[in-house]
């Protein structure tokens, strides 16, 4: 924040469009999980620059990584931003959960007393936030005519030289590599947890065999199973958003199958002799039904899938994903007592 500027509604902070180091670190920490819930701004109209009435009032979600991302691509230009309360969620995700909603928008514009501070009484909303709210309905409840803004922020300045218009580009949603990419720490780091506790207990499973339990054992199914996991994770979260556009299938978790079917045509060749057919086939398992379900997360993160998409994808691949764990799990336990 840089001061406030005075409208007829009372104060309003002022944001700068050059983001601080401090600005860089949050947004690589959240990257990472780090704070990812808190990582806000309170919600409210912000001023850019020295707007005026006749600015531009832009909408957007608390969560400080969208907000940033608009403000940064504004340098040398003035604007009002209004920050909704998705609480923390960018909004994709805030339009199909419903806090970047028609209400929210609504609220809004009525808790800044927006028609005190501006003239032209429109509000540029993000195309990607469409899910969650009907444009009529805010006009009806605020007096507010709605337009859609582009996809990206970085055509903003464009947008608003052209008059509020987009082109067809603009409108045009896509997931390149970059995009899929800067997913690929969040979900690794969300799942480091669980693959670390899977093998804690697996490790100590592995002890129990014929005459009771074997440190020995243990040590033995360590580095082989961290293998497996690592594999699973690797196919699951990098690979099969990196290779997206080229593999098979149109659901997430059937790509993801494809890709642990591979890691695991890799990886088992490489299983010390010592494992038995029923551990082999535990270790299959685990990548197959793993590498498919950290693979669908990614379903709630790419435009590629709609809300009903996404709903209907995890029904049909969430029961035999389980499946597939728990006979996974089963095979390991069994594959203790039997070479």
């Amino acid at each position: 924040m840089t001061g406030h500027v005075t409208t007829l509604a009372g104060p309003v902070p002022v944001v700068s469009a050059k983001l601080t180091a401090r600005d860089r670190l949050g947004g690589w920490k959240v990257r990472w999980g780090i704070r990812r819930y808190s990582y806000t701004v309170d919600p409210g109209l912000y001023a850019l620059g020295a707007p005026s009435d006749t600015s531009p009032v832009l909408v957007t979600a608390n969560y400080k990584l969208s907000f940033d991302a608009l403000r940064c691509r504004l340098e040398g230009r003035a604007a009002w931003i209004l920050a909704l309360d998705t609480r923390g969620i960018n909004v994709w995700c805030a339009a199909g959960k419903g806090t970047f909603g028609t209400a929210e928008v609504a609220r809004r514009i009525e808790a800044a007393a927006l028609n005190q501070v501006v003239s032209h009484g429109v509000v540029v909303l993000p195309q990607l936030g469409a899910p969650g709210v009907s444009a009529p309905e805010v006009r009806r409840r605020s007096g507010f005519r709605a337009v859609w803004g582009p996809v990206r922020a970085q055509d903003l300045p464009a947008f608003i030289d052209g008059g509020l218009r987009a082109t067809p580009e603009m409108r045009r949603v896509r997931f390149p590599l970059r995009d899929r990419l800067v997913l690929v720490p969040l979900e690794m780091t969300a799942v480091a947890g669980i693959a670390l506790a899977v093998l804690v207990v697996a490790a100590a499973v592995a002890g129990f065999g014929p005459g009771g339990f074997s440190l020995a054992r243990v040590l033995a199914g360590v580095l082989p199973l961290a293998a497996v996991l690592a594999a699973t994770t690797l196919a699951g979260t990098v690979l099969t958003p990196l290779l997206l556009p080229w593999l098979p299938g149109r659901m997430f978790s059937a790509r993801g199958f494809a890709v642990g079917a591979v890691a695991a045509a890799f990886v088992l060749p490489w299983m010390p002799p010592t494992y038995s057919t029923l551990r082999l086939a535990a270790a299959a398992l685990t990548m197959l039904a793993g590498s498919s379900y950290l693979a669908m997360n990614f379903t709630g993160s790419s435009t590629f899938t709609s809300l009903s998409g996404v709903e209907k994808e995890m029904r049909a691949s969430l029961p035999w994903q389980v499946a597939g764990a728990v006979a996974a799990a089963a095979l390991w336990i069994a594959g203790g007592f039997v070479r």
